[in-house]
C-alpha cells in the first residue's frame, strides 16, 4: 500500500509515465485533500468516527506526513572527534515552520477525533429526510445556511421536553472547544499561505485600476474616512450570498496586492528629486493596503465558511514547496472538519431551542 501510494505521488497523478503530471507538492496536497474526502466525505453526524475510517485516516496521514521527516535545514555546529579535536561542521534539523506547525496540527487532529469520540451516548439522534412524520423538522433546516442546499443531510432530533441542562452545557463546551480548534487551524493555514510565493499567472491579471476593481464607494471609504470602520462599511455593502462575498474578497485581495507592490516599488526609488513626492503616495498606498486587509479579515469573520480566494488557489496550484503543501492542506482539512462539527452542534442546539419555544407557547395558551 505504501509503495503504491508513493508511486502515484512520484508520478504526479499521471499514470502514463509521460511526465505530464503535477509537481510533487501539488500531488501531496491533492492526496491529503482526497484522503479527507474519502474518510469524512459522507460523515454528517455528531458520532464517533467508525474504527476502520479512523484507522485509515491515521495510517495514511502518517504515511503522507512522513515526507516532513526529510525536510531539513542546515545549521553550524561543532563536533568533537575521538582524539578530542573539535571541528566545525553543518548539522541538520527539521525546518523551523514544520517543527512548529506540524506538531500543533497533529494535536488539533487528535483533539477533533476526541471530540467526535465524546458523542457516544447522546440525548439527541438523527433521522433521514422524510422518515419522521410526527415532528415538523423541515423548519429546522432554516437555522444554518449550509444545510439549505444540502437537503440530504440527516436531521437532528431531541426528546419532546428538549435536552437536559447537563447535555446542553456539554454541547456548548464542546462547541467552544471545537471553535477554538477551528480558529487555530485557520491561523496556521493563513500563515502558511502568506509564506507561499505569488505565481506570475496571478500577477499578470492584476487590475490596472484598483478603484474600478473595488468600486468607487469602497475606494472612497478606504481612502478618505478619518476613522475607518470595516463593520460599518460592510453594513453598507449589500452582500446577499457566499458567492458575492467571495467576489468581494477576490477584489479586495487583488487591490491590496497592487497597493503593496506600488508602495514597495516607490520605496525602492532613491532619486532625491522624487523623494518628497513619493513619500505621500507611498504612505497612501500602505494605508489603503492596510485598510483593505482589515476589511478582508472582517469579511471572512462574517462568512467563516468562505471558499478560498483566487490568490490562495493560485498559490496552492503553483506551489512547489513540499513543506508548505503539507502544512497548508493538513490545516485546511482540519479547519473544514472543525467548522462542520461546530455547525452540527448548532443544528442540535437550534432544534432544542425550537422544542423549548413550542413548549413555552403551549404553556402560555393553556
Amino acid at each position: 500500500m505504501v509503495k503504491e501510494k508513493f508511486s502515484k505521488l512520484l508520478l504526479g497523478e499521471d499514470m502514463s509515465g509521460g511526465g505530464k503530471g503535477v509537481c510533487p507538492a501539488v500531488a501531496v496536497s491533492n492526496a491529503i485533500t482526497n484522503l479527507y474526502a474519502t474518510v469524512f466525505g459522507h460523515f454528517y453526524k455528531l458520532e464517533p468516527l467508525p474504527v476502520e475510517k479512523r484507522t485509515m485516516w491515521r495510517r495514511e496521514m502518517d504515511c503522507l506526513l512522513s515526507v516532513c521527516d526529510h525536510i531539513v535545514e542546515f545549521y553550524p555546529c561543532s563536533h568533537t572527534l575521538s582524539d578530542g579535536t573539535s571541528i566545525e561542521m553543518m548539522g541538520t534539523k527539521s525546518r523551523s515552520d514544520i517543527s512548529i506547525n506540524l506538531p500543533a496540527l497533529e494535536k488539533l487532529d487528535a483533539m477533533l477525533l476526541e471530540q467526535l469520540e465524546g458523542f457516544q451516548k447522546t440525548e439527541f439522534w438523527y433521522v433521514e429526510e422524510g422518515k419522521q412524520a410526527s415532528t415538523p423538522t423541515r423548519s429546522f433546516r432554516k437555522v444554518v445556511e449550509r444545510t439549505e442546499d444540502k437537503w440530504w443531510l440527516p436531521i437532528p432530533c431531541v426528546p419532546s421536553s428538549g435536552l437536559s441542562a447537563k447535555a446542553k452545557k456539554e454541547l456548548r463546551l464542546k462547541r467552544e472547544c471545537t471553535n477554538q480548534i477551528h480558529k487555530a487551524a485557520m491561523a496556521i493555514n493563513s500563515s502558511v499561505l502568506a509564506e507561499m510565493d505569488v505565481p506570475e499567472s496571478y500577477i499578470a491579471v492584476l487590475p490596472k485600476s484598483t478603484r474600478a476593481c473595488i468600486g468607487d464607494s469602497i475606494y472612497r471609504h478606504l481612502s478618505t474616512a478619518d476613522k475607518f470602520s470595516p463593520d460599518c462599511l460592510l453594513d453598507q455593502i449589500e452582500i446577499s450570498s457566499e458567492h458575492e462575498a467571495l467576489e468581494m474578497a477576490d477584489r479586495l485581495e487583488a487591490s491590496m496586492f497592487v497597493w503593496r507592490r506600488r508602495a514597495g516599488t516607490q520605496a525602492s526609488k532613491s532619486s532625491w528629486g522624487m523623494v518628497k513626492d513619493l513619500i505621500g503616495e507611498e504612505n497612501k498606498n500602505e494605508m489603503l493596503a492596510s485598510r483593505a486587509e482589515i476589511l478582508l479579515l472582517s469579511l471572512k469573520q462574517r462568512h467563516p465558511g468562505l471558499a478560498q480566494t483566487t490568490l490562495d488557489t493560485s498559490k496552492i496550484q503553483y506551489n512547489k514547496d513540499l513543506g508548505h503543501a503539507i502544512l497548508e492542506s493538513y490545516s485546511r482539512v482540519l479547519e473544514s472538519l472543525a467548522f462542520n462539527i461546530v455547525a452540527w452542534i448548532d443544528d442540535v442546539l437550534f432544534v432544542h431551542a425550537s422544542v423549548k419555544r413550542r413548549l413555552k407557547a403551549k404553556q402560555q395558551k393553556s
